[in-house]
């Protein structure tokens, strides 16, 4: 498939004051390991038809986030993209600064510069686009690679469900779930003969690092490796080249192998994991086969949820644990600070009273749950398909092989939230529910037990308005 594209990059670095998202406690940056960036991809086919991938260094695209960027569109009077022909994602690394406005250390400054940088790559893709096209055509392919991904949640021997349960834990009997090693791409080849755009979607967290340093994590070495790789193969010309490192349902996924006692949370971690993923994608490249077929085309709607079921008894529950322990306070910026997910694991006084509290602070809030979900189909055998928040990867594996089977599908997630209040939320099927681990929470997942079931439910239906 013949496309002419026009691409852009922001640097988003912080340069106020701001607290790094991603965990329970306020983390101030103080230096920066890595830059940060907002990337925005235009595609048009033959037809004038258009579409649009713009791709954020962030913990997620917040629905404040979606909001403000279309507004500023709107002010600037950028007319060839929309919320119905763009797909707003995240590559969720945890070392980017914080942009929920329900949680402390945030900054109104930074937002406002995220919004400009993001909407002014979106123009500059465009006027790119417009003022001095690249002409390009479409290949694709899938590979899988397994080093790197480990579903999270385990089943113990007390018949429980656990989530990051430490390593080398004995009590571990098996993964609760499945994981999805494959990594669908498709990639952009110039009428020289070389690749400029590669665009991929793995399923993994983006959690390797931690501390207090600004990161791309292991998405951002992965794209900054294939990035240098593209430049160095061409030919001829040293023009500008992009990877758009899209994320996948990795809710309950991450890089953690509990089998070894390696250290898995440090920048040596995020360089293992991306430069392993770079190697992987590049010996696919050998691979690509043309995207047959000639016109894109893009669907788009919004997906009502209802918000997370309150249970009588575990509201109960939560409320004897918060008068269980009326020494601790949760709201101790200090006791916050050392919260880890192997307290939750362990079930520690504060961890238990933490997740209570929240429980019950959420009962009763009835915030609007709304998930955008946009499509893109490159020619006759590729679709790009965005998620919300982090869905289970059960979730996802549903839209790529039930849903899209036999085409090569990438899945964008965090590509949404559900509501001014939520940053994000953890998507889970509904047979999780009840076993454990605090996915399943109502402080981690503010949305409806139905929710998952809903999504693939909306995607199913938004499938048939393409026309394969």
């Amino acid at each position: 498939m013949k496309i002419v594209f026009g691409m852009a990059r922001k640097c988003i670095n912080p340069e106020v004051p701001i607290s790094l998202a991603g965990y329970f406690n306020r983390r101030m940056w103080d230096h920066v390991l890595d830059d940060i960036e907002v990337r925005a991809l235009v595609l048009k086919d033959a037809k004038g038809h258009v579409a649009a991938f713009v791709n954020f260094d962030m913990l997620f695209v917040t629905h404040d986030l979606e909001k403000a960027v279309w507004e500023e569109a709107k002010k600037r009077k950028i007319k060839l993209l929309s919320e119905e022909n763009t797909i707003l994602s995240a590559t969720h690394v945890h070392t980017a600064p914080e942009i929920r406005s329900n949680r402390q250390g945030g900054n109104v400054k930074f937002f406002s510069m995220l919004v400009d940088r993001a909407v002014s790559a979106m123009e500059e893709a465009l006027a790119n686009l417009k003022k001095s096209p690249r002409k390009g055509e479409l290949e694709s392919t899938v590979t899988r690679d397994t080093r790197f991904i480990f579903n999270r949640r385990y089943w113990m021997k007390d018949g429980t469900v656990v989530t990051n349960p430490g390593k080398l834990n004995r009590n571990i009997v098996r993964p609760e779930g499945e994981i999805d090693p494959e990594i669908p791409l498709f990639a952009v080849r110039e009428e020289d003969g070389n690749l400029s755009v590669i665009v991929s979607s793995i399923v993994n967290h983006t959690d390797t690092i931690g501390g207090t340093g600004v990161s791309a994590d292991w998405a951002g070495v992965y794209r900054r490796t294939m990035e240098k790789f593209m430049l160095h193969a061409r030919k001829k010309g040293k023009k500008e080249c992009m990877l758009i490192p899209l994320i996948g349902a990795e809710g309950n996924i991450n890089h953690f192998d509990v089998s070894s006692p390696r250290c898995q949370t440090c920048y040596d971690e995020a360089k293992r994991v991306g430069k392993g993923y770079a190697e992987t994608v590049t010996k696919a490249l050998e691979n690509l086969k043309k995207v047959e077929g000639n016109e894109l085309e893009t669907v788009h709607t919004r997906i009502g949820a209802k918000v997370r079921e309150i249970d009588e008894a575990e509201l109960a529950e939560a409320r004897k644990i918060i008068a269980k322990y009326p020494d601790i306070d949760v709201n101790d910026p200090e006791a916050v600070k050392d919260l880890t997910s192997e307290d939750l694991a362990k079930g520690t006084p504060f961890a238990l009273k933490f997740f209570a509290a929240n429980f019950v602070a959420l009962a009763g809030k009835h915030d609007k749950q709304d998930f955008p979900l946009t499509g893109i189909r490159l020619g006759s055998d590729l679709v790009i398909a965005s998620l919300p928040s982090e869905p289970f990867t059960e979730i996802g594996l549903a839209v790529r092989k039930q849903i899209f089977g036999g085409k090569t599908c990438l899945v964008a997630a965090l590509s949404g939230t559900g509501s001014t209040r939520c940053g994000a939320g953890y998507i889970p099927n509904a047979w999780n529910y009840g076993r454990g681990g605090y996915e399943t929470t109502p402080r981690s997942n503010p949305y409806s037990m139905k929710t998952g079931a809903s999504l693939v439910a909306g995607w199913t239906r938004l499938a048939k308005k393409f026309h394969f």
